[in-house]
């Protein structure tokens, strides 16, 4: 048995209220941040996106060199990561510790020898450095606040701007760097400061809503651009490649592209209303396109040429994803910390939200019902909600449940049970049929037909289910922990038992005897569990960030995938199998879908 990674369904940049969200661009791609995870987006071809996960903290900005072969990354706690781009290894160059607070931004020189990164620190508020040994290669000085941008000329002279909260613009020469003066346009912070690829000019935007022009050299002050301004905070500016154009993103949820020359707004484009429109960061791509994101996370990308609308929109968890669930054919569900269901769609290597009305907290399980063709959901805001089974939207009608839920399965007559703190409850058609109240604490919860499995403390409970109470048919045993998570195989007859120690035990659920209890290769909670549609095969996904396949027919023969969701594996689904082969995906804490081409034989 062996396995391929394929393609990496991406998440997309963390956004916090008031603050820039750092993107840049290399060739096709777009560099960002999620949580402790930087990715490299491929937007031409989604199969080439690149996740890495080297940052122990959250990571705040990260930037490809000119060279395109070396990234770096900063983090929350002045930490500046330099790795190779280039191989799968993603070797870490250098690993840094710049500054004693928050990295805001960072920049490379033209020659992709230099870094200077810029932030939040005690005893200074940026540092500039050689990226392969990290020896100082002059001072950033004259800020008495955060530093929230920086940029460097890419051409001999080297000058360096960087932007603060301070409300000033100070310029830098070098090599070495060194303060040269302060530039004090703005009357509010400083968001962003941008120098064009030729190095003539450089821009700078702000808290203000202005926009201002310098020269690229001296740092003299040019223009203000003042045609069709922004009303709101700009937080980003980019430059087009032939240094001809500019691009702005505002809390006014406008995006505008400038002519530099003439300093007038040749195109606007808005976004709707509300925080969750205010466009907080964006990047101009070499091949033409603009990327702008959005508070609510969306990444909406422009082409100058074309119409008054985003040519696409990419939609996708900020948060760790929680829970997944089949959907209708090619598409599956997952669910999130902040509450969101986004729908997936494999073949296009993207995603969206599934729409209306979403739980307002962490989303702890979904399943999903052929009978029906509706797929059911459970968060911590106490509800259960039907979705579309398309994974479109959720249908109005929501039900209130007694308890926090921890699981939830429906029945072959399409009745949802869920598994609370301290009962178990039964809906059809929105309306509560069963709030059954066990003599143990109920963990995890599955069905099949009239067969409904309810876990505790190393023991599992079966049911007969006659469509109005649960009749207690069996107690299996085989568990070294508190059942976590439990799955019936397609074809009825398997249950698949996984638990806190890490250990999986194996049921034939109609004899209610232990088939097996090898499939112990776990060192944390197992957390998701999926059978093939032959039931000959089944995956796990655990807390120790490894998933594993299993062989029924061979139990002692599996499949490891280390290190395969780092931070945890909330999630795993076959999204088709055969006898020989199976195509599985696997999520989780990072929030990144991992697409695996797995070998049976």
């Amino acid at each position: 048995m062996s396995y391929k990674k394929t393609t990496i369904i991406p998440p997309n940049p963390a956004t916090a209220r008031g603050e820039s969200t750092k993107l840049s661009s290399h060739k096709d791609k777009v560099v960002y941040t999620s949580g402790r995870t930087v990715i490299i987006r491929d937007l031409k071809n989604p199969g080439l996106t690149v996740s890495y996960s080297g940052h122990i903290q959250n990571a705040t900005v990260a930037r490809l060199s000119p060279t395109g072969y070396y990234c770096a990354s900063a983090d929350i706690t002045g930490k500046v990561n330099v790795w190779d781009t280039v191989g799968e290894d993603q070797t870490l160059k250098g690993e840094y510790r710049v500054i004693s607070g928050k990295i805001n931004d960072l920049a490379w020189d033209g020659e992709s020898k230099r870094i200077i990164a810029v932030g939040d620190g005690k005893e200074r508020f940026g540092h500039a450095f050689m990226f392969d040994s990290g020896s100082s290669t002059g001072e950033i000085l004259g800020h008495s606040k955060a530093v929230n941008a920086v940029a460097i000329r890419h051409q001999r002279p080297f000058r360096a701007a960087t932007a603060g909260d301070d409300n000033v613009i100070n310029f830098h020469s070098g090599v070495p760097f060194k303060f040269e003066k302060t530039i004090k346009t703005h009357t509010k912070f400083v968001q962003d400061v941008q120098y064009a690829p030729n190095g003539d000019h450089f821009v700078s935007v702000g808290s203000d809503s202005k926009i201002f022009l310098y020269d690229g050299k001296t740092g003299d002050t040019l223009a203000e651009l003042t045609d069709s301004p922004h009303k709101g905070t700009i937080f980003a500016a980019s430059w087009s490649a032939d240094s001809k154009s500019i691009v702005t993103s505002s809390a006014d949820t406008t995006v505008k592209i400038w002519d530099a020359q003439s300093q007038k707004a040749v195109t606007t484009w808005s976004l709707g209303s509300g925080v969750s429109n205010q466009q907080v960061g964006n990047t101009w791509t070499a091949n033409g396109d603009i990327v702008s994101i959005s508070m609510s996370g969306d990444l909406s990308v422009f082409d100058p040429r074309v119409g008054d609308k985003p040519t696409r929109v990419f939609s996708a968890p900020q948060k760790s994803i929680t829970a997944i669930a089949p959907a209708s054919s090619g598409t599956f569900l997952a669910g999130t910390t902040d509450g969101r269901v986004y729908s997936y769609y494999p073949e296009k290597a993207e995603s969206g939200v599934v729409q209306g009305t979403s739980h307002s907290n962490n989303v702890t399980s979904i399943a999903f019902s052929e009978t029906d063709n509706k797929a059911y959901s459970v968060g911590f805001d106490d509800h259960v909600r039907e979705i579309d089974g398309d994974g479109s939207s959720f249908i109005p009608a929501a039900s209130a449940l007694a308890a926090q839920p921890k699981s939830v399965a429906v029945a072959g007559d399409s009745t949802v049970f869920i598994a609370e703190i301290g009962k178990v409850e039964a809906f059809r058609s929105n309306q509560r049929v069963l709030e059954h109240k066990p003599s143990f604490e109920p963990s995890a919860i599955a069905a099949t037909g009239s067969l409904v499995a309810i876990g505790q403390e190393r023991k599992v409970h079966l049911y007969d289910w006659d469509g109005k109470a649960l009749k207690e048919v069996g107690v299996l045993e085989g568990n070294a922990g508190t059942v976590s998570v439990l799955a019936f195989s397609p074809n009825g007859q398997l249950l698949a038992s996984g638990d806190s120690s890490g250990k999986i035990a194996v049921f034939d659920a109609a004899q209610k005897s232990l088939l097996t209890s090898r499939w112990s290769f776990h060192s944390a909670r197992v957390n998701s569990l999926a059978w093939t549609a032959d039931s000959l095969h089944c995956a796990s996904g655990s807390l120790d960030t490894h998933v594993y396949v299993y062989s029924v027919v061979r139990p002692i023969k599996n499949i490891s995938i280390k290190n395969a969701g780092p931070g945890g594996v909330n999630g795993v689904l076959w999204l088709e199998s055969s006898e020989k082969s199976g195509k599985l995906v696997s999520t989780g804490f990072d929030a990144c879908v991992r697409e695996w081409d797995v070998t049976f034989h």
